[in-house]
């Protein structure tokens, strides 16, 4: 079975060919067009796999897309009609954008493939959800039968932190934390607070932080996250701008630190160096509660990371160190795909690399990289997705005094507005 796994249209698009639990080949479109994070659809990459399995497009069983934009539209629609009307800048700007492109990208998809191979079946072409990708990346390429799974980023679809137990062949995604309560877009905030850009700057903001102390950290968790001991929590996003404007964060949020936004080329103080440990130092403590009640609920000794949040290496470090888990993986990749996850991210049989995994004692003997991955047959595949009625959400809700928080059952939306969402997507789609 050869399987084309195909990320685009938001940063760093990519393809990757796997060929019966074997990965063919690999690479990032700006590798061929020279562009630093090129977004484009990724036919060089797309040809360049071909070529080195050397079959058709159209022999391929399936091409798989990273995500689902349907429910993304979703999401933005809600969003914009759940603060109106706040927001109606972004909306006016975001919208002819999907109206005319984002919403139909199965059409745009299927045009762009057939431009490579006209025989090409449209039919072929299958979508998975973000996390589900996510959790996919980090447990099938895994030495283990079973694993707990835990996946953190900005934003998929709706989910940004999703718990998954793995078991076989087998995944399914348990509980999630919805926008916009995310840890990672937490982590960009203060990327962007701290002058570097979003959504390439974070480990220049984790590399700053060792030369900085915490001082902030109480400030955070006072002001802007409610941490439950679980790892829920809930971002008071009267400090952020993100869900209606353009900035990650707003006025109130640079009056709380005393500091306006640094700029790209402004001088780096010791204030600065000051937030970045103290941004650290809360992800670290909310990622510990995370895998501490996840290993707990579980009994699971295994445990696989991925996501933006999870490429946070003193984080996992952590996390190895506290022992919830006797053995932790982290989703890697092989040289060739570099900074890019998405493709790989798809729910099919995959790779496993010449990656270390994390458990006691940690030899630092050699580096992993220094040779070529190898490519081993894993796992047949199945996965599961429970529809968002009979999955539990994690979504940490503000509770009276002395309780203990947890992951609840809440979904912070209107009725009414998510009803209006679907006629709308539904209209639109043809269905």
């Amino acid at each position: 079975m050869r399987i084309l796994g195909v990320s685009a249209y938001y940063h760093d698009s990519a393809a990757a060919l796997i060929e019966d639990g074997r990965v063919i080949a690999a690479a990032q479109e700006e590798r061929f067009t020279r562009r630093k994070h090129d977004a484009a659809f990724p036919k060089n990459a797309v040809q360049y796999c071909l070529s080195e399995a050397q079959v058709p497009l159209s022999s391929l069983d399936a091409v798989v897309f990273y995500e689902k934009p349907f429910l993304k539209f979703e999401r933005l629609l809600e969003t914009y009609m759940t603060t109106a009307p706040r927001g109606f800048r972004q909306f006016l700007m975001a919208m002819p954008v999907w109206l005319r492109e984002k919403l139909f990208q199965k059409s745009l998809l299927a045009k762009e493939l057939k431009e490579i191979d006209p025989d090409f079946d449209p039919e072929k072409l299958l979508f998975s959800e973000h996390h589900l990708s996510h959790a996919a990346s980090a447990y099938f390429p895994s030495p283990f039968e079973s694993a707990a799974i835990l996946t953190l980023d900005g934003v998929g679809e709706w989910t940004t932190t999703a718990a998954a137990l793995g078991q076989g062949s087998r995944i399914e995604l348990t509980k999630e934390l919805q926008f916009p309560h995310s840890l990672g877009l937490l982590y960009s905030a203060f990327t962007y607070y701290t002058g570097f850009k979003v959504n390439s700057g974070e480990y220049k903001l984790m590399g700053l932080a060792p030369y900085g102390e915490p001082k902030f950290a109480d400030k955070i968790l006072d002001n802007l996250i409610d941490v439950k001991p679980d790892g829920s929590f809930r971002l008071n996003m009267s400090f952020f701008d993100y869900m209606t404007g353009f900035t990650m964060t707003n006025r109130r949020f640079a009056r709380l630190f005393g500091e306006k936004v640094r700029g790209p080329e402004d001088r780096l103080t010791a204030f600065h160096m000051d937030i970045a440990a103290s941004v650290q130092a809360v992800t670290e403590e909310v990622v510990l509660r995370l895998t501490r009640s996840l290993a707990a609920e579980t009994g699971q000794p295994n445990l696989c990371l991925a996501g933006g949040v999870a490429l946070n290496c003193v984080a996992n470090g952590k996390v190895l160190r506290d022992g919830s888990f006797e053995r932790i993986w982290v989703q890697r990749l092989p040289p060739i795909m570099w900074n890019s996850q998405r493709p790989v991210r798809t729910p099919t049989p995959s790779m496993r690399c010449r990656a270390p995994i994390w458990a006691p004692p940690l030899k630092l003997t050699a580096s992993p990289s220094a040779s070529p991955p190898q490519a081993h047959t894993l796992k047949s595949v199945t996965t599961t997705s429970s529809t968002s009625g009979q999955r539990t959400h994690l979504l940490a809700k503000r509770r009276s005094a002395g309780s203990k928080g947890g992951w609840s059952l809440v979904r912070a939306r209107l009725a009414t507005a998510r009803s209006w969402a679907t006629r709308a997507v539904r209209r639109c789609s043809g269905r």
